[in-house]
């Protein structure tokens, strides 16, 4: 039997936390399965499981940022809530690559594209994207191949 797909997988869940009645998680992930479908609305398309990838790595960072914010601005119980439905989201992303094979991962693709100083850092970011894509933080990756083309 083929691997259900990211979207089956949400609906799934969505069933399940109705029949759960655990409401945050009936609201984070109807508001996953919002955005994905605007998404297929507004380009006329299915979107595909790495697609979905994407929709659900926008909303980690969103909710990473407003974390962030609400806890600078001494609003921690908001800050929870946005973590909690962080957790809930990273529940359907790929595991996370450790610091080790991120490493590896960026001097590979440095050597393979022939990458040699900060000019290059574009076509590594591209090269890397797809790979690490939901895996890890974006910005994180961009310091780390910034610092491995500098060094």
């Amino acid at each position: 039997m083929a691997e259900t797909s990211l979207k089956e997988q949400l609906n799934t869940a969505v069933k399940n936390a109705m029949r759960e009645k655990d409401k945050t998680r009936l609201v984070t992930l109807r508001m996953a399965q919002s955005a994905v479908k605007q998404i297929e609305i507004d380009e006329r398309r299915d979107l595909n499981d790495e697609d979905v990838l994407k929709v659900l790595d926008k909303m980690l960072k969103q909710r990473r940022d407003a974390a962030s914010q609400y806890d600078d601005a001494g609003r921690e119980e908001l800050g929870d809530k946005e973590r909690a439905e962080m957790v809930i989201i990273e529940e359907f992303m790929p595991s996370a690559l450790s610091e080790d094979d991120l490493d590896g991962l960026i001097r590979l693709t440095i050597s393979s594209t022939g990458a040699e100083g900060m000019q290059d850092m574009g076509r590594v970011m591209n090269e890397l994207r797809p790979q690490v894509l939901g895996r890890v933080d974006m910005g994180h990756l961009s310091k780390k191949v910034r610092d491995a083309l500098a060094g």
